[in-house]
């Protein structure tokens, strides 16, 4: 949580820039682990919701379709950005209609919000996935929370269902608003990254940002 209010910017996983995602700075006993029986562990996994919970942070997946965290103080810059670069749904669209489910909704976990825009049918859920995620890149959708399936003791098991709304639901109109255009957000981004990640090229960084 101190390192994503620092940097502004974290993935979750393999970025492209080297040690730079939560799980390379975390220590081992924060990745996965696959036990001799057969079992697992994955503490890291575990930490996303209460992370996006208590700082708060936005969580979707913002990084060349991988996930990661952006903190509240760079979010109206990169909502700002990745809005440019992805524009609002067509009239009529699958992801309007996705947009407009969710908006009626409030939140919903992926799959509930999959049968609701009548993505039931066979090999419907990966490309409704697709929609779901370039929407997370255009910071149209974000994670609220993490729900877990529980066994007939009450104990969560699994991986886990993403909890699906839209940012402004979530964190308000105002927190999405930028008072400068996409092009003055991105350089700032830039600025920003190049003193916390010195090593990275400026291509890597692009990359990241979009």
């Amino acid at each position: 949580m101190r390192l994503i209010s620092e940097v502004g910017f974290l993935p979750l996983l393999d970025s492209g820039i080297k040690g730079f995602s939560a799980d390379e700075i975390g220590g081992e006993e924060c990745r996965y682990i696959v036990y001799p029986d057969g079992g697992w562990d994955w503490p890291l996994w575990k930490w996303k919701g209460p992370v996006v919970i208590d700082m708060p942070c936005a969580y979707g997946k913002f990084f060349n379709r991988k996930a990661g965290f952006v903190s509240m103080e760079w979010w109206p810059h990169f909502i700002n950005w990745r809005r440019h670069l992805f524009p609002a749904p067509e009239p009529d669209s699958i992801e309007e209609m996705i947009l407009l489910t969710l908006r009626e909704s409030g939140s919903l976990i992926t799959r509930e919000l999959r049968a609701e825009c009548g993505f039931t049918g066979p090999k419907m859920r990966s490309k409704f996935d697709a929609y779901i995620t370039r929407l997370e890149m255009a910071c149209r959708i974000v994670t609220e929370d993490f729900v877990y399936p529980r066994d007939r003791h009450g104990n969560s098991y699994g991986w886990g269902w993403s909890l699906l709304t839209t940012p402004e639901r979530l964190f308000g109109h105002e927190a999405c608003q930028a008072d400068c255009s996409p092009e003055e957000s991105f350089d700032l981004m830039m600025q920003h990254l190049r003193e916390m990640l010195p090593t990275a090229t400026d291509r890597q960084l692009r990359r990241l940002i979009g």
